[in-house]
C-alpha cells in the first residue's frame, strides 16, 4: 500500500486502499447486521415464543463472548504480526451465521447463532483496528478511524431502511429479509479479500521489532479506566428509543428516527476525527463527552416529541466527535508493537462496562424515574470527561508513532 515517505514531509497524508477498502466492508457487514437486529426482539418473543428476559441473555452472553476475543484476538495478531487472517476470518464466519436465524426454531438456536456471529465480531475487531493504525501517517489517524466509522453508521443507516422495505413494500416475511442479509455480507467479505492488504512490519509506522513484553503503560491504562467510567453512563441506545416513544414520537417513525441518528452520525464521523487530528484527542474527546451529558440530561427533562427529533440529532454529533477520536487515542498512547492488544482492552471496557450501564439505568428508571437515570448517565459523562483532560496526552505527547 502507498505510503507518505519521510523524504515527502511537505505531502498531505493520503487514507489510502486499506482504509478505503475497511469502511466499504464496515458498511455492508452493517447493511446485513441492520436488516436483522432491529427485528429479532420481535421475531424472539412474537414468532419463537421467547420472554423478553431471554432476549437479554442471548444479547449479553453474545456480547460477552466478543468482548474476551477481542482482546485474545489483539494480543494473538500481535504476537504472529499479521491482521488480514484475523480481519477475513471474523467477518468470514459472522456472514455466514447471521442469516442462518432464518431457520431457527427455538429461541436456544438463536443465542448459539448469536454468539456465533458475536464470535466472529470478536476475531476481527481488535486486529481491523490496528491494521488502521498501521495503514496511514499518523498525523491523520483520527480521520482514518473517522471515515471507517463513517461507513460503518451509514450501513446502519441503510440496513434498517431496506428490511423496512422489504417488509411494507414486498411483502416479505421476517425469515426471508434474514435469508437476505446474506447478501451484503458476502459483498463485505469479497472486499476483505481483494481490497485489503496486509501491511509488512518493515512498513508500519513504528518502525520497531515487536516486542510482547513491551509494557503498555501507565497512560494506557489510566486512559481505560476513564473510558471504562464513561461507559458505565453509556447505556443501551434502546432506552432512548424507549424515551421517545413516551414523548409521542408514532411508532412507525422508529425506524426513520433510528436513521436519522445514523445519518448524523455518518456526516460527523470524519470531520470529528480529523478534528482530533488537528486539535488534539483531549479537547474532541472532552467536548463529545459534554454533548453527550447535556443530551441525557435534556432527555430526562425533555416533555414534546420535537423535543425527541432534535435531541436524537444532537446525540448524533456525540459520536461524530468520539467515535474516530477514542480509537486514534489508543494508538496514541501505546507503543506500535502492542495496538492489537490495546484495542483488545479497549473492546474489553466497552464490553465490560455496557451490561452494568443498562441494568444500572433500567433499575432507576423502574425504581426512581427516568429523569433520575438520564442524570446519574450525565453524571458519569461529566465526570469522564474530566477525567479525560488529566490523564490523556497533549498533541505532541503520543507514543505510539
Amino acid at each position: 500500500m502507498p505510503v507518505t515517505s519521510p523524504e515527502q514531509p511537505s505531502a498531505r497524508p493520503r487514507l489510502g486502499r486499506n482504509i478505503v477498502a475497511l469502511g466499504v466492508v464496515s458498511f455492508f457487514t452493517d447493511v446485513s447486521s441492520e436488516m436483522i437486529y432491529p427485528l429479532l426482539p420481535v421475531f424472539l418473543t412474537a414468532t419463537l415464543g421467547a420472554s423478553a428476559g431471554f432476549v437479554g441473555v442471548i444479547e449479553g452472553t453474545a456480547e460477552s463472548v466478543s468482548a474476551l476475543l477481542k482482546l485474545a484476538s489483539g494480543w494473538w495478531s500481535d504476537r504472529v504480526k499479521v491482521r488480514k487472517p484475523f480481519v477475513f476470518t471474523g467477518y468470514l464466519i459472522a456472514s455466514l451465521m447471521r442469516p442462518l436465524i432464518a431457520i431457527a426454531q427455538s429461541a436456544g438456536q438463536v443465542l448459539a447463532i448469536r454468539v456465533g456471529d458475536r464470535v466472529g465480531k470478536g476475531l476481527r475487531n481488535a486486529p481491523r483496528d490496528a491494521l488502521i493504525t498501521d495503514s496511514v501517517d499518523p498525523a491523520i489517524r483520527g480521520r482514518a478511524f473517522g471515515f471507517e466509522r463513517a461507513w460503518d453508521n451509514a450501513g446502519a443507516m441503510v440496513g434498517p431502511l431496506i428490511a423496512f422495505a422489504l417488509l411494507q413494500w414486498a411483502g416479505l416475511t421476517l425469515r426471508y429479509v434474514f435469508w437476505l442479509a446474506i447478501i451484503p455480507g458476502a459483498i463485505a467479505v469479497a472486499v476483505v479479500i481483494w481490497g485489503v492488504n496486509e501491511v509488512p512490519k518493515s512498513e508500519t509506522r513504528s518502525g520497531a521489532a515487536v516486542d510482547l513484553s513491551q509494557p503498555m503503560g501507565a497512560r494506557f491504562w489510566a486512559c481505560m479506566a476513564v473510558i471504562f467510567v464513561f461507559t458505565l453512563g453509556n447505556s443501551t441506545d434502546a432506552f432512548l428509543l424507549l424515551r421517545a416513544r413516551q414523548l409521542g414520537v408514532p411508532l412507525a417513525l422508529m425506524p426513520i428516527i433510528w436513521a436519522m441518528l445514523n445519518g448524523v452520525k455518518t456526516l460527523t464521523n470524519t470531520p470529528g476525527g480529523a478534528l482530533s487530528d488537528r486539535v488534539g484527542r483531549k479537547p474532541t474527546l472532552v467536548i463529545g463527552w459534554l454533548l453527550y451529558a447535556a443530551v441525557y440530561l435534556a432527555f430526562g427533562r425533555a416533555s414534546q416529541q420535537w423535543h425527541a427529533w432534535a435531541l436524537f440529532a444532537v446525540y448524533g454529533l456525540y459520536f461524530g466527535f468520539c467515535e474516530g477520536a477514542e480509537r486514534a487515542l489508543v494508538s496514541d498512547v501505546v507503543p506500535g508493537t502492542r495496538r492489537g492488544t490495546a484495542f483488545g482492552w479497549y473492546n474489553l471496557a466497552i464490553g465490560l462496562g455496557a451490561l452494568p450501564a443498562s441494568l444500572i439505568f433500567g433499575l432507576i428508571w423502574d425504581r426512581v424515574s427516568p429523569a433520575a437515570a438520564f442524570s446519574v448517565g450525565a453524571s458519569l459523562a461529566l465526570a469522564a470527561a474530566v477525567g479525560i483532560a488529566v490523564v490523556a496526552p497533549g498533541r505532541r505527547a503520543a507514543i505510539g508513532g
